[in-house]
Formats: C-alpha cells, structure tokens, sequence
C-alpha cells in the first residue's frame, strides 16, 4: 500500500472527528457487486480521504501532490486544488460523512490561515508553504499572484459561503472572512492598467515578466466569470469580449470524428477544460454569444472518448471502456494528454469528471476502472493519478486539481449540489449579465 511520508501524521492530525463520527470503509476495501449509486458512494468516500485524512496539518490546505517530486518538498499546498478540497468538504458534510461543525472548523482554520498567507493586490501564489503561508515559487518568475489558481480558490470559498449559513459564530466568522478575503481581490490590477485582457502573473519582483495574457478557450473561463463578478474591483465586459475571445484558437466550428465542437482547440484539448470553471458553473442553459456550454462540454468529452476507442496509435487498453485524455503524471513526467498529445496515458480523473456530460459512458469507465483494474490502480486516496498499459506504468502519484473535479463532478452529476450553491452568489449571477451570458439561474 502506498503511503506518503507524512501520511500518518495528517492521517492522526486531520482525521480523528471522521473516524468517529463517519462510516467511510477503511482504506483499501473494494467490494464487489456494487449497485451503481454505492459505487458513486465509494469513489466519492475514498477519494475525499485525499482532502480530509491527508490534509496539511498546520493549516488545512489541499496538498499539490501526494508523492514528492521535482523537489517540491513536504510543505507545498496547491492553491487551485484547495478550491476543489473544499469543495469536497461540502459534499461530505452533506453526505454526512463528517458532521457539519467539525467541517466548518475544518474550513475556517483553513480561511484564518488563508488570511495571514502571502498574497499580491488579494490574489494567491500558485504554490503555498502550508505550513508557514509564504510563497513557494512555482518558476523562477512566477513567485507571486496567480489569478487562474485563485478563482479555483474562491470558486470552492463562494460555495462554502452558501452552504454554511448557520446562526452561530463558527458559521458567520467562516463567512464574514471568505467575504474579507473575495472582496479585496484586485481583479482590475490584472490588466496591467486598464488593457482589455487579464494577465495570469504579477510578481512584487518580477513586476509582469511573465507576460502572459489569458486567452481562451481554456480552463481559465472562470477566471473572467469573477472578475467581472467582483463587488470592489470588477473588470468591464470589455475585458471579456476583446481578451479573452480574442485568439486563433477560441472559435472552432469544425466537426471531429462526425462531432460538432464550437470552441477551443482541435479535438479540444485536454479534458480539465471542461471540467475547472464547471465544478461551479452550472453548464445546463448557459449560453453566451459564442457557444451553447452544455453543447461545448458534452461534444469536447465525446471527441476525447471517441479518439480513444478508435486509437489511432493503437495503444494497449484503450476502448469504449477505457478512456479519458487530460492534464496528469505520466511515465516520464507530466503532460496534458488530449487527442493531439497522445502518449497512451489515461487519466481516470478525465473520464470520472465527465460524469455529468457523459453518464453512461463514465459508469462504463468506473466499472472497468475499479473491477477489472482495481489491484493495480485503487489506493488510499481512490484511483491513482494515471496509468499506462502499453508502457506497463502506474503512477504512484495523487494531485490535488485530479482528486478534487472526481468528487465534485460526480456530485453535480447525482445532486447538482455545488451548482446550485456556486450559481445562487449574486454577485456570480451579477457578473454573467455583465459579460452577456443566459442561464436559467439568472434571476430577471
């Protein structure tokens, strides 16, 4: 069984409320003949443990990775990937999979925390030291705010703030604090005085060497979502209809494999792009100018399956039930897997998070993922990040922005539960008038 260094210390530290009051199985158990919704159930359960039981224990944060690799050291926290951890949170907390105060404590040692860590113009690094709050640098330059990871982090805080709305003081601290931290971000900074386009970085020391300008179609939809949303510190849809739309490779209209794709790059790039700015945004109705969403989301994830089951360079595995190309490990390093980057690799967080486009096919993934590969890929912490049969490679590895989407998009598949909190925000609802939007959860 694989075990981080640090496992049982978080394990002791993060986990002793959800061994008491929690019917989560123990680790490595796998039944079988399970119905369909205990089988949710138990992918759900095992990999929640990644945000729970392996927790940073001085502040709560989501680990970036479950194994240390490139020399990132113990103490390095995923900023994006605590958005999905506290995402996960709610889900278990509604599944009563831990009690509703132990989570909310849970949440608001991590916001404390949150509040005395390094941040620029209110934005977070990319990387966090979890220990202590400061900045580890993700590059050389890119050791300072991180706009994409930080609409990943107040797209799981926003949802925390809908759904703890107790009358108590954990409750209302836990609030009033997300609401402290959402409204001072400086979304307008982010333009670098007034250009109609966000810019991912900015660095007190390296000022915008980074340069890099967010263009779509992308995982970073979400990012222009809020700052048009912000109360303070909005950006004017100008931002959005002249940066992020302006690129060679945001409208698309052609058709891959007999399917339609309306946006992004051919064969749609890596699956995460349909999945990030959707943990929270509820695709179903949302239109704008450029595409149907349900339309974008369903076509990019039937393309990916598509190309799988054909498998043009006939890699060992592939088929109707094992598929799914994204962003994750690999057996020499990382890459975002997708159509055009095709090295063999499968992902399960891919065809896992794809649960609401595609549920049938999902399930058929699941069931192959977990009865028939099961020894090989099912850990503490629930599926492994990828594997690849060709090269006979199963990764070791765990990442927080694979774990969290699996959780929370199997829960928007079954209850809608995180659109439903991420679409009431007002100011949410605010911002997707601004920028042109229609959705059923806007109220005229």
């Amino acid at each position: 069984m694989f075990k981080h260094p640090l496992f049982l210390v978080a394990f002791f530290v993060a986990s002793v409320t959800i061994q008491a009051q929690s019917s989560i199985p123990s680790m490595m158990d796998r039944p079988a003949g399970l119905s369909d919704s205990a089988l949710l159930d138990r992918v759900q359960q095992q990999t929640f443990r990644y945000f729970w039981d392996f927790a940073h224990p001085v502040s709560g944060l989501a680990r970036e990775r479950s194994n240390i690799a490139y020399e990132y050291g113990d103490e390095v926290c995923a900023v994006g990937g605590t958005g999905f951890g506290v995402m996960s949170v709610i889900v278990a907390t509604e599944r009563k999979w831990i009690g509703r105060d132990t989570a909310a404590k849970f949440l608001l040692k991590m916001v404390n925390f949150l509040l005395k860590s390094n941040s620029y113009h209110g934005a977070f690094p990319h990387w966090l030291n979890g220990a202590t709050g400061k900045t580890i640098p993700f590059s050389r330059k890119d050791d300072g705010a991180d706009l994409v990871e930080t609409s990943y982090l107040f797209e799981g805080l926003l949802c925390a703030r809908q759904y703890f709305t107790g009358d108590n003081r954990v409750e209302r601290d836990l609030r009033n604090r997300i609401n402290w931290m959402w409204s001072d971000i400086e979304w307008n900074w982010f333009t670098q005085g007034g250009k109609n386009v966000l810019y991912w970085h900015w660095s007190p020391n390296n000022d915008w060497a980074m340069n890099n300008a967010i263009h779509g179609f992308n995982e970073c939809l979400i990012t222009y979502i809020m700052a048009a949303s912000g109360e303070r510190y909005p950006v004017p849809a100008s931002v959005y209809h002249e940066g992020w739309t302006n690129s060679n490779y945001f409208r698309n209209g052609k058709s891959f494999y007999g399917i339609k794709l309306p946006l992004g790059f051919d064969y749609g790039g890596p699956l995460f792009f349909s999945h990030y700015t959707f943990l929270g945004i509820d695709p179903h109705g949302l239109k704008d100018q450029y595409a149907d969403y349900w339309e974008q989301n369903t076509n990019h994830t039937l393309i990916n399956r598509e190309h799988c089951i054909r498998n043009p360079k006939q890699y060992k595995g592939y088929g109707a039930d094992c598929w799914g190309l994204t962003a994750s490990d690999t057996y020499n390093g990382y890459a975002a897997h997708s159509p055009t980057e095709d090295l063999g690799t499968i992902s399960p967080t891919a065809a896992l998070s794809a649960f609401p486009y595609t549920p049938q096919y999902s399930m058929q993934a699941l069931k192959h993922f977990y009865y028939d590969l099961g020894d090989k890929i099912w850990s503490p912490y629930g599926f492994v990040d990828a594997f690849n049969e060709t090269k006979g490679w199963v990764a070791k590895s765990h990442l927080a922005i694979d774990q969290g989407p699996i959780i929370v998009m199997i829960e928007n598949y079954r209850t809608g539960l995180m659109w439903k909190l991420f679409m009431s925000c007002p100011e949410i609802q605010k911002g997707l008038t601004k920028l042109g939007f229609e959705s059923p959860w806007i109220k005229k």
